[in-house]
């Protein structure tokens, strides 16, 4: 399993939190605690890449800022 933190940018408010959330459910992710400005998500990287994690959350309509 591996952990990372993502950054992002344009989230303002839990409509913003529930529609990353909801993106990153579709995914085979551990889990995903979302916040506004950052996600925190558990995966295997056999099952799901960071570029699949990125583009979900870039689907919901926000920014991942490069750490």
């Amino acid at each position: 399993m591996q952990s990372k933190e993502f950054k992002i940018e344009g989230m303002s408010c839990q409509h913003c939190v529930m529609a990353v959330k909801k993106e990153l459910s579709s995914l085979a992710v551990e889990s995903a605690e979302v916040e506004i400005g950052k996600a925190k998500v558990i995966f295997d990287e056999t099952k799901v890449t960071e570029e699949q994690i990125i583009n979900a959350i870039e689907e919901a309509g926000y920014k991942v800022i490069e750490n």
